[in-house]
Parts: structure tokens; sequence; C-alpha cells
């Protein structure tokens, strides 16, 4: 069947669009495909540097046949309807419509519509312009003189040229017709423009790939990027050293380059006296290079990978020697950044963020530091830490945000003030505590184990989370500008790996916190003012009514984050949403344990067959609640119970044993226990529905039945709500 080959080549592609520009295209050109019904084996799409390809396989030539009834108006209908219809069903007389008879509406007219199959040719000529011409770069420009036209192509750097053809590969493919900016679709494209920028002549992807390789451009990005680890770890080997890996900027410089030549060069031992993290982070930024280690060794070599897009007649000597240049140069700014910060304390430093804004409405880094020392004092006999030192560290975790290495490098916050911590000589687990609090940065990064690291890295992020919600700025569908959800999810796995806290008594003391401080802002932009106006500008301050409502809403996103956590883990959100939903649960821990013990149960023949007897409770009791407008929610009566039937008497008895086992096994957070006292329930149950008439037509004992389903439910709500289980 015929493929479509389709090249889009321009001055330029940044690196960081390249795989999105790519998927855009795939997807862009087969959606369209499919929704005129042309149907296709496989579709890939490539990026370099300087063009987007694409190569979809297994197109037919022609779209299928399309037959279309299209019912018209009754006969005898008005003129102008029938006019309507023979318009809308391109006829020219009613003689070329059938007329139909239905029995219950009369007759009426029917076009039968057939439209021959279109070439597969004709509609791509018709698609892929549009679709270049609205292609969702994040960025593009106009060029040339065709740019003060309304209308003129918008593209990421100016188009050069296109090629599409469309064909079998036993022949030689058609050239799609479309002209696009003034660029004319062709056969013709160009090689690597230093080594091999001459034309070359394509009709079909193979040779496509073939022509690139011989002019020297790999098309596809993660052979590019194969190449590069590759040559990069064998030429480290052969000087016996040890790549540092990084997948982030080999991406990057994957995107940089379409004929990849690895080259090594040096920086003088000297350097080495910087901290590795920031030599690693001056190289990458500055150059865009690789840092190598001495094998076996976890300290630095003064050396580094770097990767050029030449093959320069003198091996990469020149190449090599401007890159060292380079590299001697931002090394020794960060020499002169390390050394000038070794110069002042970080605890001197603290003035300076009383004069950083954290947020407009949450005040200075100051404000913020002072809340999160609190907090951090506040959580640490809860995580095993000592209180003034998590003080303490709490106080320098935001200092080397003004250090003179953190502002050219802000990715080395919390590293750097690591760092200067132990040059310093304070603790080693304040040292830990300001290198590791921000920390997880995602799902897989780790979680510190040193509790003074622990209480500040939960105080940050729940003042940062009770910050943004006493001020209303949540996260928004996919909008999650201050990363809310990251800093919910860091908090869930610290607790979850042992840890508790009862989550809404920290948010409603820390909750005071921020109100005070937002009070004590306000209070200074008015230059003193008056107190009480502005105490009134904050809402229930000192924890009102509206702190506990915007709390309670603070747990049910946590609610929402652990779902998806857990989910990931395996987990159902279902059961997540039953345990929730019991008043008071606000110890992720707790939840999680209750969440997995009720997950076992659920497994069982024995959880199976409760829930399907709560559910059937549940209905029952819902119906007849509606119907006699009133809750059967008081205690069963047990001496009724026990003059009505067999299996009455025994679910009553069970439901009392059962009730009283859970709630005690609950009470000792022995889940597994409350379970197996609730699997007992199974058989009276099942035996209840079986034996026993619900709607008896003694009143009494009706209203008595209808009460022992509630304390069925009553029963379970001991471990989870029921109701929000599914199946």
């Amino acid at each position: 069947m015929p493929d479509l080959l389709l090249e889009l080549r321009s001055e330029e592609i940044p690196a960081r669009m390249q795989r999105r520009a790519a998927e855009d295209l795939r997807k862009l050109v087969t959606d369209a495909l499919v929704a005129r019904g042309f149907l296709y084996e496989g579709a890939k799409a490539f990026a370099t540097p300087r063009r987007l390809a694409l190569h979809i396989a297994g197109l037919p030539a022609r779209g299928e046949a399309v037959r279309e009834e299209r019912r018209g108006p009754r006969v005898g209908a008005p003129e102008a309807a029938v006019q309507g219809f023979l318009k809308g069903a391109g006829l020219t007389s009613l003689d070329q419509a059938t007329t139909v008879t239905d029995p219950k509406k009369g007759e009426f007219y029917l076009a039968v519509i057939e439209k021959a199959g279109r070439a597969t040719l004709d509609v791509l000529a018709e698609i892929l312009p549009e679709i270049i011409r609205t292609f969702p770069w994040p960025k593009a420009m106009r060029w040339g003189a065709a740019s003060a036209q309304p209308g003129s192509l918008r593209w990421v750097r100016p188009l050069q040229s296109i090629v599409a053809t469309f064909g079998p590969e036993t022949e030689t493919p058609d050239v799609v017709p479309f002209e696009v900016g003034g660029i004319r679709a062709g056969t013709t494209t160009y090689g690597h423009r230093f080594l091999a920028p001459g034309a070359i002549e394509v009709r079909r992807f193979d040779d496509y790939i073939q022509a690139l390789e011989k002019a020297k451009v790999i098309l596809d990005a993660d052979r590019r990027k194969d190449v590069i680890l590759h040559d990069a770890r064998d030429l480290a080997f052969a000087r016996g050293l040890d790549l540092v890996e990084d997948e982030g900027l080999l991406e990057e410089v994957a995107g940089l380059v379409e004929w990849p030549v690895v080259l090594m060069g040096s920086f003088d031992d000297a350097f080495l006296d910087i901290p590795a993290e920031a030599i690693r982070a001056t190289i990458r930024a500055n150059q865009k290079c690789f840092v190598l280690r001495k094998a076996g060794s976890e300290d630095l070599a003064p050396a580094f990978i770097l990767v050029s897009n030449l093959m320069a007649s003198d091996g990469g000597l020149a190449i090599t020697a401007g890159n060292e240049r380079v590299v001697r140069a931002r090394l020794s700014d960060a020499k002169f950044f390390w050394e000038t910060d070794k110069a002042v304390k970080l605890e001197d430093r603290l003035p300076k963020l009383d004069t950083i804004v954290f947020h407009e409405k949450l005040g200075t880094q100051g404000m913020r530091i002072q809340r999160i020392a609190a907090l951090a004092k506040q959580l640490a006999p809860l995580v095993g830490a000592d209180p003034a030192l998590a003080e303490q560290a709490a106080r320098l975790a935001k200092a080397d945000l003004v250090t003179e290495m953190v502002g050219e490098f802000p990715e080395l916050q919390g590293l750097m003030g690591a760092k200067y911590a132990a040059l310093e000589g304070l603790p080693d687990s304040v040292a830990t505590a300001l290198g590791d609090h921000y920390k997880p940065l995602g799902p897989t990064d780790r979680v510190p184990g040193d509790p003074v690291a622990i209480a500040v890295a939960l105080a940050d992020k729940i003042d940062t989370l009770v910050g943004f919600w006493a001020i209303d700025e949540k996260p928004t569908g996919s909008k999650d500008p201050y990363a809310l959800r990251r800093a919910a999810l860091g908090v869930i796995r610290y607790l979850l790996e042992g840890r508790r806290l009862n989550l809404i008594g920290v948010f409603d003391a820390h909750s005071a916190r921020v109100e005070k401080s937002l009070m004590h802002k306000r209070l200074a932009e008015a230059d003193g003012g008056d107190v009480a106006s502005i105490t009134a500008t904050v809402s229930e301050p000192w924890g009102g009514k509206h702190v506990k409502v915007q709390n309670i809403d603070l747990l049910a996103f946590f609610a929402d984050r652990l779902k998806v956590y857990l989910r990931d883990q395996g987990a159902r959100h279902d059961l997540v949403d039953a345990v929730f939903a019991l008043p008071g649960q606000d110890d992720l821990l707790l939840i999680v344990r209750r969440v997995e013990a009720l997950q076992r149960f659920l497994e069982t023949e024995d959880g199976k067959n409760l829930l399907a007897g709560y559910k059937r409770a549940a209905n029952i009791l819902r119906i007849e609640e509606k119907k006699d407008g009133r809750a059967y929610d008081a205690a069963p009566d047990a001496a009724l119970a026990a003059r009505g039937e067999p299996a009455e008497r025994a679910l009553a008895e069970a439901l009392q044993t059962a009730r009283a086992e859970a709630s005690k096994a609950v009470a000792a957070e022995d889940f597994s226990g409350a379970m197996r006292a609730l699997s007992t329930l199974r058989a009276p149950v099942d035996a209840f529905f079986t034996d026993v008439t619900v709607n008896a037509d003694d009143p009494k004992l009706r209203e008595n039945r209808l009460a022992l389903l509630n304390a069925l439910r009553a029963a379970t709500r001991e471990v989870a709500d029921f109701s929000k289980i599914e199946g």
C-alpha cells in the first residue's frame, strides 16, 4: 500500500520544542486522515534541529465509496421544504428521489446519495497546507516581504523547503500538489548545513533516510542520543574516567546536532575546589557539556565531554580549545562566587530575605521563614527531631537564596545552603536539612530520612499549601503554577513512611500563623494605620469559621492526591473515598492502612458477600425511608427481634457483637481485626435475606427489621462508608 513522506525543513527548531512538534505533526495529520475515513498501518514522526519529518505507512490509494440515504419531507409538503431537500441532497428534481411509505407517517421522499471514494493524493493536498499554516508552535515568527501581509505564514523559524510524496514502494511516488507561503512541495531536501549542504532528491521514506545519512544527518533523535551516549562512554573509558550521565542534558544536546561528534576537553585542577554540583551546573548550563568522574570514584575529574555538530579537519582541536576557554571563564566566575559566599555566614544573610517577595499576597521570604520555623519546631517532636535544631534549620533553610552561587544557578538552592552550613561548622542535621528540605521533587525522588530534615521539609510544604489556600490560589485543571500538587504529594510520601500527623490540627494551628502574618503585612504596608479596619480585611483571623472550611477543603485536596498516589501503587480509589468519608480522617498513614485492610477483605468471599448484603440493605432502606418520609436510624429492639424469625434473632445478636468488636479493633488501630469482626456478619446477613420478609404485615415488626438493616449499615461504618465502594 502507498506511503506518505513529509518533510518540513526550516532554519532552526529549538531543542525543547522538537519532541512536541514531531508528535503534533503526527497527530494532526493522522487525525485529519482518520476523520475523513482514511486508515493507515503505522505512523512515525521525527525531528532534528532543522527539520520535522513524518512517515505514514499503509494508506489506501483511494478512500472507500460512500452511500448515504437522506430522508426528505412528506409527499405533498410545501414547495419550500421540497426545494430545501433537493438542494441539500444535491438533486435537481424529485425524479432523482424515490418515494417510501411509512405505516405511521405516510409517504415521504428519500434521496440515495452515492459518492465515489476520493483519491488519497487529493485529500493530502487538501489537509497538509492547512495543518502547516495552523501548526501549534509555542512561539512562531513571520519573515520576508510577505510578513507584512495579513494571514502570512507563521513558523518557528523561516520555513525553507517542503518534501511531500505519496505512492507505493514499487512505483515512483507522486508529489502531493500544494503550496504554503510561496513554498511548493517537491522532492528536494538538503543535508547537513556545513558537512553536506547540497540538494538531495528523495522519493520515498527508505531513500530519504539513506540519503540523509550520506549527507551527515541522523533523522531519529533517539538514535542521535544513543550515538552521543555510547561515544561519550567509550571516550571517557579510554581516558580512565567515568561519564556522569544526565538524561535531560542528553535529550537537549541531541536536539542541537544533526551529526553528533563527541570530543573531550579539560580544565585546571584548581577548579576542583569548587563543590562538584556547582562545577556540573556551570558546565551544563553554559556549555551543554557533560562532566566526568575519576574511574570508580565520586570525585570529579578536571575534564568534560562536549558534542559538536561538525567533523573538523583538525580532529576537533580548535572546537575543544574554544570550549575550554569558555569553561575556564565560567569556572573562574563560579570560584569567585564560592569564595565570596564563604565570607558571609548564613545567619547574617537573613535580613536580605525581608526584601525578597515570596508572593504579593503572602509577603516576603523573611515572613515565610518565621512561619516555617515555628511550624518546624511544632512538628519536630512528632517526627522524632530536636525542636531547637528543627527551628534553627528552618530559619536558615532559605538563606542561600541570597548567595552569589544560587543567584547564578537557582537549581543549586538548598544544596549550597548545606555546603555553607557544613563550612560554618553547624550541626550535621542542620546542614542535611538545608540540603534536603525541598525533597522529594517528584514521584521518583528520594524521601530524606533525617528527622530534622523531615520536620523542615514538612513545614516548608505545609506552609506553602496553607498559605495559598488562605489566599484562594488553588490548582485549577491542568494549571498548577506554584506546584501545590507536588507539595501535597511530598507531604503524603513523608507520612506514608510511618509518620503520624493529624493534618486538620496542623492546618488549623498554622492557619492562625498565616492569618497573623498577613495582618502584620497589611499593617506594615499601611505604615501602622487603623488596626481594627486592617484586621477586618483578613477573613475571620485566628482560626474562624472560614479558615475551618478552607482547611477541610485542603484536606479534600490531600485526599485527591492520595487517591492518585495509591492508584499508581495499585490501590482502588473508591476505597480511599470510603475511608475518607468517615468523620475525623486526617491521619494519612492510618487511612492507607485502613484502605489496605479493606482491600484485602473485599478480595475474600466473605468481603464480597458482605458488600452485596450491605448494598441490598442500603437499597431497601433508601426506598422505604423515601416512601415513609422518615429515617429508620433508631437502635433495633432486641426483645422484638428475639420473638421473630431465627435468622432475625441471629442477625441482631451478630450485629451487636460484630460492631463492638470492630469498634474496639479500630480504636486499637487493628484494621485487619476490624475486618475479621465484620466478616462474621456474612452468614447471618445471607440467612436474613433468605428467610426473613423485611416488609412484614406487622408495622412494628417491619420497623424493627428496617432498624436491623440500618444497624448493618452502622456496623460497616466502623471501618468505612460502604456506600462509596464500587461493585
